[in-house]
């Protein structure tokens, strides 16, 4: 077996691992902000997060401005675009959204907001 396909599987176990916590177990998100943070290791994706929260940030300034609610689409799409090429190409973990869409929601703007006041670096 070649080094790189040890290091490829070396890898996938520690994405199986990390996901291996079930998010509906948190009862607060106080509790799940922690773990939330931890399925966001990966700068890249952190980066990517980051991202797609700002253009859909800009959407919804647009939104706002316009009064056009194709800009809604728009933001969730590009949010949730960055922030799952950011998981399964980066990361290696299927995104929190899926079991629990409203704290990973609320996840993102928090760590977005964290990155921006220079908590979390990208």
């Amino acid at each position: 077996m070649s080094q790189s396909t040890t290091t490829e599987r070396e890898g996938d176990a520690a994405g199986a691992a990390k996901t291996a916590v079930d998010p509906r177990q948190f009862k607060s998100f106080a509790e799940f902000y922690p773990f939330y943070l931890g399925e966001h290791s990966n700068t890249t994706c952190r980066r990517l997060h980051f991202i797609g929260t700002s253009l859909s940030l800009g959407f919804l300034l647009v939104l706002f401005l316009t009064g056009d609610w194709w800009y809604l689409l728009a933001a969730l799409v590009c949010g949730y675009a960055f922030a799952w090429v950011g998981h399964f190409g980066f990361e290696k973990n299927r995104p929190a959204s899926f079991k629990r869409p409203l704290y990973s929601f609320r996840g993102d703007w928090m760590m977005w907001r964290d990155i921006l006041l220079g908590r979390i670096k990208m």
